[in-house]
């Protein structure tokens, strides 16, 4: 089926004409974000920065699949969609945005490497994001062998979310000493005094998140009747066009940060935390939008059920997400594992009838590296810095 205008997404379609002030406006609000995050790991710990600029970023992508889920409250014929979207969203950012991260991180830092394919190394902080991604992935499980997602699955996902928040509450602040290295604006909102350096840096984030509040709709809506235009299948518009434009602030932010090469691992963790974000709150406002729905128009509050189909998409991604979250247990991200990442992902978009094999094939690949973790040839190190963080009783007071 084509479209012309994605109508669930805009009763009134969007001129592709909006793009000549949308795109420069969207690309402001990134970088407002990212300054704001740069300058809050001074006051906060850098995960929870991140998770904050996480949730402003997708702001796009929660509204795109809320309309989804809506309209598939109204009408069942649509229900694919709304996992069509998730799934496209968490593949798409993870098989294209993590290996975009480490090319651009490559080329940037090949005159300085000691190697010629350096990898990014991770800092012991990360191992938080890092082991963040296993309960929500474990409890997925639980929902694909059931084959339904109801509100109590939505109720406890987004608890997840709210202990990994903990969790990344008890990590402390940067040092103040590395604030040379923040951009300019970052190192103004951290300079102002006393109750201003707060606001300062709240400003930042708030004007980001305000601009791209009120940029997203027409610039989704410009691109998507571009694509429309051009007889882009719905499925496709759905799973890879629409999630693609959503995670759009979040690739500005990390080609931003990779280009900067020291600043690798922050752009990988942005994505790392939006990874998160979606398997728990994205995939937790399905069943609760999809209820409310089907009560408003047919008088009775209904669970999301899916078919075979969908729990292929369901489980592809769990093994997609599975196997990312193997090759970054070594607190390192190198060159094969993007290489890895990118590659299955791209076989699997540009032929959709390889779903399959793409699956058999991440699930040999983890089996791979669970080996090379037995035998000693890559270090286990994420749980055990993930246990160090837990045992800090006491968190540090901001510089």
């Amino acid at each position: 089926m084509k479209l012309k205008v994605l109508a669930f997404l805009s009763g009134a379609g969007g001129s592709a004409l909006s793009a000549l002030w949308t795109f420069p406006s969207i690309l402001g609000s990134a970088f407002l974000v990212t300054w704001g995050a740069e300058a809050a790991q001074f006051l906060i710990s850098q995960g929870l920065a991140l998770a904050i600029l996480a949730w402003l970023q997708t702001l796009p992508e929660f509204g795109v699949e809320a309309v989804i889920a809506w309209d598939a409250g109204r009408d069942p014929q649509r229900a694919h969609l709304a996992i069509a979207n998730l799934t496209g969203a968490i593949r798409l950012l993870l098989g294209l945005g993590w290996p975009m991260i480490y090319f651009v991180f490559a080329i940037a830092g090949r005159k300085a490497a000691t190697q010629r394919l350096p990898a990014i190394r991770l800092a012991r902080e990360h191992a938080v994001e890092i082991v963040g991604l296993v309960p929500p992935l474990l409890y997925f499980g639980v929902v694909l062998m059931k084959s339904s997602f109801t509100w109590i699955d939505a109720v406890v996902l987004l608890a997840l979310y709210g202990v990994y928040l903990w969790v990344l509450f008890q990590n402390p602040p940067h040092a103040i000493e590395s604030i040379g290295e923040a951009p300019l604006v970052s190192r103004w909102a951290y300079g102002q005094r006393g109750w201003r350096r707060p606001l300062a840096i709240g400003g930042l984030f708030g004007a980001g998140g305000l601009l791209l509040y009120v940029t997203a709709h027409p610039f989704l809506e410009s691109m998507l009747a571009v694509a429309g235009l051009l007889g882009v299948s719905q499925f496709v518009l759905v799973q890879w066009v629409a999630p693609f434009l959503s995670e759009f602030p979040e690739k500005v932010s990390a080609f931003y940060w990779a280009r900067r090469v020291t600043h690798a691992p922050l752009a990988l963790m942005n994505m790392v935390s939006s990874n998160i974000n979606q398997w728990t709150v994205l995939a937790a406002m399905i069943p609760l939008v999809y209820g409310y729905s089907t009560l408003r128009h047919h008088g009775m509050w209904m669970d999301f059920h899916f078919d075979e189909a969908q729990r292929l998409e369901i489980l592809l991604t769990l093994l997609q997400t599975g196997l990312g979250l193997m090759v970054l247990a070594n607190m390192e991200f190198d060159a094969r594992d993007a290489g890895v990442l990118f590659v299955l992902w791209l076989a699997q978009f540009l032929r959709p009838t390889l779903r399959d094999e793409v699956a058999v094939i991440y699930a040999v690949w983890m089996v791979f590296l669970a080996v090379e973790f037995a035998l000693g040839r890559k270090a286990l190190l994420a749980p055990r810095y993930f246990w160090e963080t837990l045992r800090k009783s006491d968190r540090p007071a901001p510089p």
